[in-house]
């Protein structure tokens, strides 16, 4: 039966061994693992991605699940309306839908909650998402991006809407570049001479 080979197949056979065991090689390197499936979420509503940032710092770090805490109807683009219509929705209690909600809540042990302060307290599409999920047994650890005005009302909202759960005590950090930005720009406007 050897005899029956080619010449050229018997030069080319150990180039063939080494590619193939160089794809069984690099498959063993390129597969990941399955990870088992997390006990952390991170949940967080960002507006102008302050938020959106710790929460990816989180996620990466606990290698925890994560979910971006969307309304149904998003808020302007607009800083000012967006302020506007979430002092209206403030005051009258107003929760607005969410886009969707988490799946599985019920499997997760612990929940990183970010969110900006509008209006010295949670913007209320947190208080919408606390409403529709059940945080009874589950641990809280906020954390909360400012303008400069610290955490407001915030915490007491969080006891409110997340009834049963283990509120700890958050991360809280000052990143006001919006409202700088705006407030910058407007008083270089008034400088100048249009």
């Amino acid at each position: 039966m050897i005899k029956d080979i080619s010449r050229r197949a018997l030069l080319a056979a150990p180039a063939l061994l080494s590619l193939g065991a160089g794809t069984c090689a690099s498959a063993q390197l390129t597969s990941t693992p399955q990870r088992a499936p997390s006990n952390i979420l991170v949940a967080y509503f960002s507006r102008t991605g302050n938020t959106r940032v710790l929460a990816g710092t989180l996620q990466r770090t606990l290698l925890a699940d994560l979910f971006e805490i969307l309304p149904s109807r998003p808020y302007a683009d607009d800083y000012e309306q967006t302020v506007e219509q979430a002092r209206q929705e403030r005051d009258s209690g107003f929760e607005p839908p969410l886009k969707m909600t988490v799946p599985g809540m019920a499997t997760y042990e612990t929940v990183f909650l970010g969110f900006p302060i509008w209006g010295e307290t949670a913007p209320p599409v947190i208080r919408s998402f606390l409403s529709m999920h059940d945080l009874l047994g589950k641990t809280v650890r906020p954390f909360v991006t400012h303008g400069g005005y610290g955490l407001g009302n915030s915490m007491t909202v969080l006891a409110a809407h997340a009834r049963g759960a283990q509120i700890e005590p958050p991360f809280s950090m000052e990143a006001d570049q919006e409202r700088r930005t705006l407030n910058e720009v407007r008083t270089w406007l008034s400088e100048i001479e249009l």
